[in-house]
């Protein structure tokens, strides 16, 4: 008897997606359950006259109460992170069910409001999990769009309030590659980094920036009897525009400006709709001059980026230095 192919794949698809809804409400009735105990913390502690030393002893005593019946979930530490967590969500319905109380954990490590705002839109927008969350706080995606804008634009653009006016709002400078697994301290050709790209495309977008997907890789255009090979093409929602990717593993050059530019003209004098908004070029770049790219470019052209990448994490203070460096080049260009 014949059993349609697709039957199984539904059956197993309900059943698979079933059980993700029910972890995720049992952490959310976890994540609520250490916002009461956090709530009930902090209002017993407003009785104490030494509010202070009363709260550490209050905590102290807690834990040496609930861990041997509920195990090493409420050492001195987890407790602290209760009464923080309410702290930091005084509103039971600003919780979102979508973050886990790992997400949480990792917002409640923030300095400012304004940053952790940014996160929690960008983590409901992107759907991230607790890994890609942690990795977009360590390589300080928050610090690196401020250098190219202002605190307010960023925060209405994650949240939805505002859509972005131009690219630059959107495409980030320096780019963090350190998932492809490739190694800085050996030659490296361009075919090899395209494909790395490719076989990690799903975290090579998130890290390029909001709204971006696949169109095509090594798409052939052919101009008056010569073909031309672009890296990659793609597209971005937010900006409504096709977006040329082209690769290089050296120091940038004015000839790979212009090659770029005649991608970028192509498509927009070929590929474009109506509607569309003009085509974006993005050079990926191991180095650049940023005077070799002003000199190269059209004088306030805002279509052609020059964008560096690194193969790894750089430490604190490297990320520290990195983004003085561009917000001292962004207020110099002011």
């Amino acid at each position: 008897m014949f059993i349609n192919p697709s039957f199984m794949a539904d059956i197993r698809g309900i059943i698979l997606q079933s059980r993700e809804h029910a972890v995720r409400a049992v952490d959310h009735q976890r994540t609520l359950m250490y916002w009461h105990i956090g709530r009930r913390i902090f209002e017993e502690e407003q009785q104490g006259r030494k509010r202070a030393e009363y709260g550490k002893y209050l905590i102290r005593y807690l834990s040496a109460q609930l861990q041997p019946e509920f195990g090493s979930g409420f050492s001195v530490r987890q407790i602290n992170l209760f009464r923080q967590f309410y702290r930091a969500f005084p509103i039971v319905h600003t919780l979102y069910a979508q973050l886990s109380w790992s997400h949480y954990k990792l917002l409640l490590a923030m300095d400012t409001e304004d940053q952790r705002a940014f996160y929690i839109a960008e983590t409901l927008r992107n759907n991230w999990s607790v890994r890609q969350l942690e990795r977009q706080v360590r390589s300080s995606l928050y610090e690196r769009l401020l250098a190219g804008s202002d605190r307010e634009k960023v925060l209405a653009i994650a949240r939805r309030e505002q859509l972005p006016e131009e690219a630059a709002a959107v495409i980030k400078d320096p780019l963090f590659l350190e998932f492809l697994g490739l190694k800085g301290d050996k030659a490296l050709y361009e075919k090899d980094l395209e494909q790395a790209i490719i076989t990690h495309l799903q975290d090579f977008l998130l890290e390029l920036g909001n709204g971006f997907a696949f169109i095509a890789r090594q798409k052939r255009i052919h101009i008056d009897g010569d073909d031309f090979y672009i890296d990659l093409v793609l597209y971005n929602r937010l900006l409504q525009c096709f977006v040329i990717v082209e690769i290089k593993t050296g120091k940038l050059t004015h000839q790979d400006l212009g090659q770029l530019q005649m991608y970028v003209n192509y498509y927009d004098r070929v590929e474009k709709a109506a509607h569309e908004n003009p085509t974006i070029g993005i050079l990926l770049c191991a180095s650049k001059n940023d005077s070799v790219v002003k000199f190269s470019l059209p004088e306030g052209q805002k279509q052609i980026f020059a964008s560096r990448y690194r193969l790894y994490l750089p430490t604190e203070q490297q990320l520290i230095d990195e983004v003085q460096k561009e917000l001292k080049h962004f207020r110099e260009k002011e």
